[in-house]
């Protein structure tokens, strides 16, 4: 999945950057609000953590400006602002969740994972398809006749990407999407290599090539 960091505190988000990565997430990260709302134009994101001082443009504006356009990404303010009424004003301007800082990255992966899955309708943790499973926050999947299997983090942000949307198909440039941020370098052939390497531990039928198109996993019936 593909993050935007809005957070203009250097040590901050660099420590966020890093976590996020070794979580699985693509990262692109801005300082200010201008260039949030930039990004926001120009890239599809799968959830946003906005912080609320910003220069430029505030992260309440930022918000504000996203749900006007009617923009349904999942966002999380994280923010040092603990008053009672900075929270309800976040959650009413449409805020799906409130981070107060210091936060342990290990919560604030979790609330990213509950928003995520409550957006795409999912109730359990677990994401299904008709052949496959993928729990989130053990990066391990399973196919429906054999055991759980660990992922690599770019095997898991991939296959992610495709659970979340089971029959869907999705091209390789929506796939490099989801599995890289900006200023990672993308070979020519990665996705196929991270194909290859799922279908290697789930099974020749886990991941469809639709030709001309892209990929997909089935849904489930």
């Amino acid at each position: 999945m593909r993050v935007l960091l809005v957070e203009d505190d250097t040590m901050i988000g660099q420590a966020m950057v890093a976590a996020l990565r070794d979580a699985s997430y693509a990262v692109d990260w801005v300082r200010n609000g201008l260039r949030a709302m930039d990004s926001l134009a120009a890239q599809h994101y799968d959830v946003m953590l906005l912080d609320l001082g910003l220069p430029g443009k505030s992260g309440m504006e930022v918000l504000q400006a996203t749900r006007g356009r009617q923009n349904p990404l999942p966002v999380l303010i994280i923010t040092a602002r603990d008053g009672l009424d900075d929270r309800i004003k976040g959650l009413d301007g449409g805020a799906d969740d409130y981070v107060l800082k210091p936060f342990e990255m290990s919560e604030l992966l979790a609330r990213m994972r509950a928003v995520v899955r409550r957006q795409g309708g999912n109730a359990t943790p677990t994401l299904c398809s008709a052949h496959l499973t993928l729990d989130p926050s053990t990066r391990q999947a399973a196919a429906s006749d054999g055991a759980p299997v660990q992922l690599s983090h770019r095997e898991f942000s991939l296959l992610q990407a495709l659970m979340l949307r089971p029959g869907a198909i999705l091209s390789r440039a929506e796939l490099e999407d989801r599995v890289y941020g900006w200023g990672e370098e993308v070979e020519s052939n990665a996705i196929d290599f991270l194909i290859h390497g799922l279908r290697k531990k789930l099974g020749s039928e886990a991941i469809k090539n639709v030709r001309g198109a892209g990929w997909m996993v089935s849904r489930s019936t």
